[in-house]
């Protein structure tokens, strides 16, 4: 694997994007087939931390953040095949640096994941509560 290059809010298409979230655990959990929505959710991030190898992206951590109080990393993909060479780490660790000293990083676990983000200094929280679209207020 050649040198790992890490962007800061560096151009990804919606294309090398969908690629990565086949390549890595999360096309299952992501609309890959509504290119438009994929578009959106580059587009509205805010802070976003790429990592490529040549011109190959092969890491992203996609967040949403006000730089002060809380930043919820919303993607952090990594391609199988560059898995565990510290890519996410170092993806995590990036995002954090662009953040205020006060400012806290939020995120849920897919699956496969939730025992790597203990293994790196991650706090379990049980008080998460999801909203889906579908679902009306009471």
């Amino acid at each position: 694997m050649e040198h790992i290059q890490y962007e800061i809010n560096a151009f990804v298409s919606a294309e090398e994007f969908i690629k990565l979230l086949h390549a890595s655990t999360l096309a299952s959990r992501r609309p890959v087939d509504d290119q438009g929505c994929i578009e959106s959710m580059l587009k509205h991030a805010n802070l976003i931390v790429s990592a490529r190898s040549g011109c190959q992206l092969v890491g992203i951590a996609r967040s949403v953040t006000d730089f002060s109080y809380c930043c919820y990393l919303s993607d952090l993909a990594v391609d199988h095949s560059c898995q565990k060479q510290g890519i996410g780490k170092q993806l995590i660790y990036w995002t954090q640096k662009q953040l205020g000293p006060k400012c806290k990083i939020i995120l849920l676990s897919a699956p496969g994941a939730v025992n790597y983000y203990p293994h790196i200094g991650f706090f379990k929280h049980e008080q998460a509560w999801i909203l889906p679209p579908e679902v009306e207020l009471k």
